[in-house]
């Protein structure tokens, strides 16, 4: 397909959850409902189509031994293209994966800076790892390099307790998360257990990463606050064997672990019951494969979020909260084409028929 050429795209186009359209143009790699003077050289893709996927918890240039070189992060954004992940929010890297923006072949991401965890409490090579004391200096910095966010390590196992714990005192997560968004970012944490989530929420917290911990007591100060959650549950999948691994030297620590894995459908599911924002992240890049937003929305399905909805949380309401545009007159045209409606079964979502980013047919 030529610079020059447009693209039709006809069938139905589900610029919403009820908004179908029965199809668009692409030219000069926008979208554009109205019928361009000019058809002659024509591409048409037929099918359903989406706007590209939303990743919101994903990372690109991150293994699970820390920075990868920019080959093999290349790599990584080009699995996530291809399986329809056309927008990623990176929940904390190491690398400097800026170099993306300039490829108009590889998923738009938007940076939540590295991790900031405390120190000798995350994966080695993975954060800046501080003391409380230093956690204001290090939002701020972390807030100016990202794209918006910032992304804390909220707990983590406490070896001298054999157990997860939550990582900051109170008044160092009101100080950051209040500079945080003095700055215009928005502030998230990685939270597997219970203790550290009422604090994070009442400092003002936008986002908590996979929430396991969520119970009877937090769940309406979640939805009362408007503080979403980003489940992972295709991570949270691994705990029993993370349990296994670590129950010789952390039995309490292996417990709890179980314990949480053995409550995720019904926590996601009661969080969702009580209005709490729910997004699709898969926590890609550690040591997690990439390309599993699909796997991720049957998941969600599995836990008890209605189909449609849980299409939402990796489509229009994803893109709503992450300030992107979706299927509209004038957005670049990044979608992705079905064979069937994903409505009807979100299993359609892991066979993409077409992949289409800034106009471009790119899978």
């Amino acid at each position: 397909m030529s610079d020059g050429a447009v693209l039709h795209v006809k069938g139905r186009v589900l610029v919403g959850p009820e908004d179908v359209r029965d199809e668009l143009w692409v030219v000069g790699g926008r979208i554009t409902f109205r019928r361009p003077a000019r058809t002659g050289d024509v591409r048409t893709v037929e099918g359903w189509a989406l706007p590209g996927l939303v990743d919101a918890h994903c990372h690109v240039g991150l293994d699970q031994h820390g920075a990868v070189d920019k080959d093999v992060a290349e790599k990584q954004a080009l699995t996530d293209r291809d399986a329809g992940t056309l927008l990623i929010r990176d929940a904390g890297s190491p690398s400097d994966t800026r170099w993306v923006d300039d490829r108009d072949d590889l998923p738009k991401i938007i940076r939540a800076g590295r991790h900031i965890a405390r120190t000798r409490r995350y994966i080695r090579n993975y954060a800046w790892e501080i003391e409380p004391g230093d956690l204001v200096a290090y939002v701020a910095q972390e807030a100016r390099r990202g794209d918006g966010w910032v992304k804390l390590v909220g707990d983590w196992i406490d070896r001298d307790l054999g157990d997860l714990s939550a990582c900051w005192p109170r008044g160092a997560v009101e100080a950051a998360i209040a500079e945080a968004h003095r700055l215009g970012a928005r502030v998230t944490a990685h939270c597997f257990a219970e203790d550290s989530l009422r604090d994070l929420v009442e400092a003002g917290i936008d986002c908590v990463e996979h929430a396991t911990g969520l119970t009877d007591d937090t769940i309406p100060l979640f939805a009362e606050r408007g503080v979403a959650i980003v489940p992972t549950l295709v991570n949270i999948a691994t705990f029993p064997q993370l349990a296994a691994g670590g129950e010789a030297r952390f039995p309490r620590w292996s417990a709890h672990m179980r314990r949480l894995h053995e409550r995720r459908y019904d926590t996601v599911r009661a969080a969702y019951d009580a209005g709490i924002p729910v997004y699709v992240g898969t926590d890609a890049g550690g040591s997690l494969a990439h390309g599993l937003a699909a796997a991720e929305v049957a998941e969600l399905v599995t836990a008890g979020i209605p189909p449609l909805h849980a299409l939402a949380a990796t489509t229009w309401a994803a893109r709503e909260w992450l300030g992107r545009p979706g299927l509209e007159e004038g957005a670049p045209a990044d979608l992705v084409v079905y064979e069937r409606d994903p409505r009807a079964d979100v299993r359609v979502l892991a066979a993409p028929r077409r992949v289409v980013l800034n106009g471009r047919v790119v899978g």
